[in-house]
């Protein structure tokens, strides 16, 4: 099966691009966030193919007035890899690894824009994701983060939203190996996972960008973390031995404040002030719209809403999110003050922070 891939210079193995290894598993995705600079705002997309699947996904999200939008869509890919767009919403690649821009064409739900990202700086590379599951591949990925500033508008339900100055935020490419679709019949014998611990913390600076994140088992021992200050000039100083403590919101598994010793007299405090997105509005955990998910051989388009009240921890679907913050970063005797965001997903116990039990509310 030969596609529009093939005749640019990707391949990776002796097949053709459409067929992408033997792992059914296989994705590759992208996902953006924004935010206001006063935080009023706050938007995600993410759009998704799994080659092995035959299947493309999207999605857009918007939160204003504390409510949060969400435009779903989902078809069947017949391989081809370069056709970025689902249903009403499309990605554009203006500069590779550097501007892109997003659309989301009037469609009989609430949203429409057009989003241009532009970057700050070279992407980051974060360390290679790799976890078994006993003798079975659970996770072996890799992502590019790149934080950046926004350009354009957006709409909800008629109102026109301009994004200009002061607008920021990050976007990222996975791609590689992760439960995508279906579950699967017959799950290895000791069972799935059952814990699960991710802090990912993207913040943008006046003049400079950093990164931090944490996948931990339940003793606490990372098997991936990494921390990385980067200028908008491109200077690049990564941390591998960074250390964290967390306080947590009282009955719940959410942060209440972070605080991070880098490294080199470096220390990150991230504060949440702003709106809790529910990344089950791009498919995380979704049980209907999850990534992968086959919805027959016509384009399906969804539209629903999250309160704030419904965001709250009660709900499965707000067990994954991401939380607007205030950052502050201590460099020695200067201090830097901007925005981020605290991406949160805990499953099962993590010893160091006192999480005990599968989904028992921090002590």
């Amino acid at each position: 099966m030969l596609t529009k891939g093939d005749d640019f210079p990707l391949h990776q193995s002796a097949e053709p691009i459409a067929f992408a290894g033997t792992d059914r598993n296989f994705y590759d995705r992208y996902f953006f966030n924004g935010y206001a600079p006063d935080g009023s705002v706050f938007f995600a997309a993410a759009m998704g193919f799994y080659p092995q699947l035959g299947i493309v996904d999207a999605a857009f999200s918007v939160i204003v007035d504390g409510v949060q939008h969400i435009l779903r869509t989902s078809r069947r890919s017949d391989g081809e890899r370069l056709d970025l767009s689902v249903g009403p919403i499309e990605i554009a690649i203006d500069a590779p690894l550097d501007i892109l821009t997003l659309r989301i064409a009037a469609n009989d739900g609430l949203l429409a824009g057009e989003l241009r990202f532009s970057g700050r700086h070279f992407p980051i590379l974060e360390p290679r994701f790799t976890r078994r599951n006993g003798t079975r591949l659970f996770m072996d990925y890799t992502r590019m983060t790149q934080n950046g500033r926004w350009s354009g508008w957006l709409s909800v339900g008629g109102r026109r939203i301009d994004i200009g100055d002061g607008w920021t935020g990050t976007r990222d490419r996975s791609w590689g190996i992760r439960p995508v679709g279906a579950s699967e019949p017959q799950p290895p014998p000791q069972g799935n996972f059952a814990q699960f611990f991710w802090l990912w913390t993207p913040c943008n600076f006046a003049d400079r960008s950093l990164f931090f994140h944490s996948n931990d088992d339940a003793a606490g021992q990372p098997w991936n973390r990494r921390a990385v200050i980067v200028t908008d000039a491109g200077t690049e100083t990564h941390f591998d031995a960074a250390r964290f403590a967390v306080r947590w919101q009282t009955g719940t598994r959410r942060i209440a404040s972070l605080s991070a010793e880098l490294g080199g007299h470096r220390r990150l405090t991230l504060t949440p002030e702003g709106p809790v997105f529910a990344m089950s509005g791009l498919g995380y955990t979704h049980p209907v719209f999850g990534h992968g998910f086959d919805h027959g051989p016509e384009v399906v388009v969804a539209h629903d809403a999250l309160t704030a009240d419904e965001r709250g921890w009660s709900n499965p679907l707000a067990m994954h999110v991401q939380a607007l913050v205030a950052a502050e970063l201590a460099d020695g005797g200067t201090v830097h003050r901007g925005i981020g965001v605290l991406e949160q997903l805990f499953v099962g116990a993590h010893a160091p922070t006192g999480l005990a039990g599968l989904m028992d509310p921090a002590r």
